[in-house]
């Protein structure tokens, strides 16, 4: 059985999502660009191809970062500053931690179901867009969803050394809405939707494109607040 280590670290101050990419480089610049784990970019041209084990989220409108396994100790190199402040585009930033949150998990397929709500979900790569156009019947588009969301828990499985022995479910229950955000100097379609599988996922863990960088954001829907719900 994996276990999973996983610390949320929660920020006092709050900024738009316009803002993450800047907030992220100022972690990054204090901690240091020689840790690969913070940015995973070898230099300007080479990349680290990998699932991130520190993500960068906003969550209740304030910043947050994950951090995941190796992730969770290397977090160290920014906190050991003496300063944590820095700059978002041309304004200061005061670095205030409002929220520190260690957790430890079994990462493991079961026999019961989880239900979730995920954000913001960069599902597509160019082909699988290109496709997913092309289909008429939404029944078609939601079967090319689900296979790519399978995809998707399979990375972050194989990204934290968890070996999946058994087959992994999953149910979207919702399309919530789809629509266009800003990603450095494009638009990327993401989704946000609501799903069932029984594989239990940490909350605020990142799946599918661009997980290091607020989209794919996991959240798990208690039972007693859909039941209100409906």
């Amino acid at each position: 059985m994996k276990k999973l280590k996983t610390l949320l670290v929660g920020f006092e101050n709050p900024i738009a999502y316009t803002e993450l990419p800047a907030f992220r480089a100022g972690i990054i610049e204090k901690a240091g660009r020689n840790h690969v784990i913070f940015h995973n970019h070898l230099d300007d041209e080479r990349y680290v191809y990998r699932y991130p084990r520190i993500q960068y989220k906003i969550v209740n409108q304030q910043p947050a970062i994950v951090c995941m396994d190796e992730g969770v100790e290397e977090i160290h190199h920014f906190f050991e500053k003496k300063s944590w402040d820095f700059n978002i585009y041309d304004r200061p930033y005061n670095v205030k931690v409002s929220r520190l949150q260690l957790n430890q998990f079994n990462m493991q397929v079961w026999d019961s179901i989880f239900c979730y709500n995920l954000s913001r979900w960069h599902a597509l790569n160019q082909e699988n867009y290109r496709k997913y156009k092309e289909m008429e019947n939404p029944e078609d588009q939601l079967l090319l969803l689900k296979r790519v969301l399978i995809g998707n828990i399979l990375s972050f499985a194989k990204g934290i050394d968890w070996t999946v022995e058994r087959e992994i479910q999953v149910n979207i229950t919702r399309i919530i809405r789809q629509r266009w955000l800003p990603l450095k100097d494009k638009k990327v379609l993401a989704f946000d939707i609501d799903f069932e599988t029984n594989v239990f996922l940490p909350n605020y863990i990142g799946l599918g494109k661009n997980a290091s960088l607020g989209f794919g954001v996991v959240r798990q829907i208690k039972k007693n607040k859909q039941n209100n719900e409906q």
